[in-house]
């Protein structure tokens, strides 16, 4: 097993890990950490949380020179939340070397300040948005990333994703021909080869395998919602649990944006973390979560990717994303440092396929309900469903099985409509099963409430 001092680091570098309390580097930081500081340029794939932001910090502690009243390192990240991330663990560098200039550039907020203070002095280190960082170079001329010796592109994927790669190609073709350049991603698409391609010089890739195992300390719930909104069901599950920390993720940000409204008007202390928020509301939920000043924050896949906080106990995802990769990465952040969590997902039947693949994938659900604070175990996922759908089966076998040979003009669309209100049909009763397990579930409970009372 490696350590620090293997990597003959400098004291002041050394004491930059220690204030971050690292004992021992993690599996990705041991490898790329000796390459970039021999001048390599690198690819670092691996998931959230294996510790990518230190990978390239600690060699910038390392070759940061405060003297030079130059900007020679550039961090991008995709999204404001993760560059405001980044800054912040960069800012501890200042607690060591109080003379290092570490400056944030992001979207959402006002440029005249930035542009005043750039043309007073540079940054050595320059972390943000692709889009403010080629504005402030290429547009305004006040940001001198010419010169730069390293350029680092974090969640590369993402970044192509959202359309971001563009703006970051359109300065990098403006920096220093011999710019050391590293790129960390979680996945490696075809689209981003052409770009490394281009930029790179024969590179070296560290790809960290991700354990196939999941997590067995995260406890994985299907919540049923029936007829009911996501925000409705949602009500009916907090009395049953007392979180320290619920991260609450929804697909869209309209989605977010209705259940924090509703959890408030229930007199629920919530954060928001997600696109339609401004630059500055975004930065105070960030800080709020970080300090745990709150306890339900609801957030988009997208705002919170990468956003790495021990304290989540409670994790609700608002029906399955389209990539179920997120959903792992939902579950993921509660269980943190050997601790156990919870993930909930609330389900309506459209969600069927997605939840087959995790279970497939070795996701075991348990099936509940929360009635009252009180928690309800149901029957196993997909026991009912699936009689329902053999007997539906048997049904359209019946209609091909005819003993009239002949086709009559129009037999096929016949056939296909009378399938479909089979189809229908079964959806009806499905619906209706629940509407009554709730309602006979409902009315138990007030008899024994007349009971006791």
């Amino acid at each position: 097993m490696k350590q620090f001092t293997d990597f003959n680091l400098k004291n002041t570098t050394i004491e930059f890990i220690e204030l971050n309390h690292f004992n021992e580097p993690t599996p990705i930081q041991a490898q790329i950490i000796p390459s970039v500081l021999k001048g390599k340029d690198l690819i670092g794939i691996s998931k959230t949380g294996t510790g990518k932001t230190h990978a390239f910090l600690i060699p910038i502690m390392e070759m940061v020179d405060v003297k030079e009243d130059v900007t020679s390192f550039v961090i991008t990240a995709p999204t404001r939340e993760l560059a405001i991330q980044i800054y912040e663990k960069a800012m501890v560098m200042k607690e060591i070397l109080p003379d290092v200039r570490i400056r944030c550039f992001v979207g959402g907020k006002q440029k005249d300040k930035d542009i005043k203070q750039l043309k007073e002095s540079q940054p050595h280190i320059v972390i943000g948005t692709p889009g403010r960082i080629k504005d402030l170079f290429l547009n305004e001329g006040v940001l001198r990333i010419d010169k730069a010796k390293m350029l680092v592109v974090d969640e590369a994927d993402m970044t192509l994703e959202y359309g971001f790669l563009d703006d970051i190609d359109a300065f990098a073709g403006r920096m220093s021909e011999d710019l050391q350049m590293l790129a960390f991603s979680a996945t490696m698409p075809e689209q981003l080869k052409p770009f490394i391609k281009k930029y790179m010089h024969h590179p070296f890739t560290v790809k960290i395998e991700e354990d196939t195992t999941f997590n067995p300390q995260i406890h994985h719930v299907l919540i049923p919602c029936y007829h009911h909104s996501y925000l409705e069901t949602i009500l009916s599950l907090l009395p049953g649990f007392q979180p320290y920390t619920c991260l609450i993720f929804t697909n869209t940000r309209e989605v977010a944006e209705e259940i924090a409204k509703g959890l408030r008007e229930n007199r629920y202390d919530v954060t928001e973390i997600h696109g339609n928020l401004e630059s500055r509301k975004r930065k105070k939920a960030l800080k709020d979560l970080q300090n745990s000043r709150t306890t339900y924050v609801v957030a988009t896949d997208l705002a919170a990717r990468g956003i790495d906080v021990d304290t989540v106990t409670h994790v609700i995802s608002c029906g399955f994303p389209d990539d179920l990769e997120y959903y792992i990465h939902r579950a993921g952040r509660t269980a943190r440092a050997g601790k156990d969590g919870s993930c909930f997902a609330l389900y309506h039947e459209s969600d069927d396929s997605s939840i087959r693949s995790l279970m497939n994938r070795g996701i075991r659900f348990d099936h509940q309900r929360c009635r009252n604070g009180k928690w309800q175990t149901l029957q196993p996922y997909g026991k009912k469903r699936k009689r329902t759908n053999e007997e539906m089966k048997k049904e359209i076998s019946k209609l091909n099985t005819k003993k009239n040979t002949r086709v009559k003009p129009g037999y096929k669309k016949k056939m296909a409509n009378k399938i479909a209100e089979i189809e229908r049909k079964k959806k009806r009763d499905y619906i209706r099963s629940k509407i009554r397990e709730e309602k006979k579930a409902m009315y138990k409970e007030r008899q024994k409430a007349k009971k006791n009372g």
